[in-house]
């Protein structure tokens, strides 16, 4: 089987409902997102080891407001 080298759009009634991409990429992503989420968690273990801490509900307050929506 070939490889696909660029993303399938999937389409109903002419919108876009979905895309298909090869595993490699599939893989490539999913290794990506968890790189990230490792680089946040170690940034969150810092703060806890430098004292930088927060009180629950004022953080829980600041996402209901966005204010890490462009993190």
């Amino acid at each position: 089987m070939k490889v696909q080298g660029t993303p399938i759009t999937i389409t109903k009634n002419n919108k876009p409902v979905a895309v298909v991409i090869s595993m490699e990429e599939y893989e490539m992503i999913e290794k990506m997102k968890l790189a990230s989420l490792k680089a946040q968690l170690e940034v969150s273990l810092q703060q806890e080891r430098d004292g930088d801490l927060h009180d629950g509900p004022a953080v829980f307050a600041d996402i209901r407001a966005g204010k890490y929506d462009k993190c």
